[in-house]
């Protein structure tokens, strides 16, 4: 399969994730929003304000789908990979700002306010339990694609979410996750309400949601903060490439090397290295040619490649890239 194709599969893959759980999350929001009227349930309201939210969510990670697949122009001579990462981090956003915030208030005005009657509980279980079986459907799909990408990659899930580069798949599986614990917190609080009459396990169960929210939040938020500023490739992809080069007839000494994500699946490489005094100038030019296609081969993800020629004895240079790497670039030889 070409590197298109690849990518075009992963792209089509996530679509599918956001549109199910952004399907799944608009219908939810109103049966929940409905029963929360109905049972005066805080905790209900809450999981209501927590589906709006995730419903903003998807919207937003399907405009980061099609805006970060542009091609390059004039201004943006790398393309528009890196939108994604704004759009998913406005969706952290929206989860804090009308989730976790809504259910703080609706958990605090209920434990601290006056009592409020609960009225007809069974609605909030019936709501409940097929809200919880649809995000089963939305989670599952999410899970899917995560645990795909984490065997191709042979991490585990754990690691291949901390290191992923596409937004999407993340938020989707984090936020239906976290609307699945939810539903068990919101069921926790309308049946203690139900049983003991007191209103205060509702806002407790409100809190806890909104907490929740928060974190997932903030661990998104992190997550595309660092891909814009400009995260390197995994230590693996690096490692590959460093080790390639070094391996070249033409070159002495790889004497620093830079990556950063441009977008999801692409991988920008920025290589210092010594090349053979020996070497005419049209040899080192053939050369950098010849390895910039061989990286774009071997590493799929690799789409720019800028080789410079310099020597590894340059003092400035030496001490620019201690001053980056520390001990690891005495450990690579730097």
């Amino acid at each position: 399969m070409s590197e298109e194709s690849e990518r075009a599969d992963a792209g089509g893959e996530s679509t599918l994730t956001v549109l199910l759980a952004g399907g799944v999350n608009l219908a939810i929001a109103v049966m929940k929003a409905v029963a929360g009227v109905i049972t005066g349930s805080g905790a209900m309201l809450s999981e209501a304000a927590h589906s709006v939210a995730d419903t903003f969510t998807e919207i937003l990670l399907l405009t980061a789908l099609r805006r970060s697949g542009r091609p390059a122009d004039v201004m943006h001579p790398f393309g528009y990979g890196k939108e994604r990462y704004f759009w998913s981090l406005l969706a952290a956003v929206s989860i804090f700002a009308s989730g976790a915030t809504f259910a703080l208030y609706e958990g605090f005005s209920t434990v601290i306010g006056e009592p409020v009657e609960q009225t007809s509980p069974i609605v909030g279980y019936v709501v409940l339990a097929l809200a919880f079986v649809l995000e089963s459907v939305s989670w599952t799909q999410a899970f899917r694609q995560v645990r795909r990408g984490a065997v191709e990659q042979n991490r585990t899930i754990w690691k291949f979410l901390r290191y992923i580069d596409d937004p999407a798949p993340k938020t989707v599986f984090l936020e239906d996750s976290a609307a699945l614990v939810g539903l068990v917190l919101a069921f926790a609080g309308v049946f203690l309400h139900h049983v003991t009459g007191s209103a205060v396990y509702d806002g407790i169960a409100s809190i806890l949601i909104g907490v929740l929210l928060a974190v997932v939040a903030y661990i998104l938020g992190r997550t595309n903060l660092r891909l814009l500023i400009g995260r390197q490739a995994d230590l693996p992809v690096v490692r590959g490439i460093r080790e390639h080069l070094a391996g070249a007839a033409e070159i002495e000494a790889v004497v620093d090397l830079q990556t950063m994500l441009l977008g999801t699946d692409q991988i920008l490489v920025c290589a210092r290295v010594d090349f053979d005094d020996a070497l005419g100038a049209a040899d080192v030019e053939r050369a950098c040619v010849r390895l910039a296609a061989e990286l774009h081969s071997e590493f799929s993800d690799v789409t720019e490649v800028f080789i410079e020629p310099v020597p590894r004895s340059d003092p400035d240079l030496r001490a620019a890239v201690l001053a980056r790497y520390g001990d690891i670039a005495k450990r690579y030889g730097r």
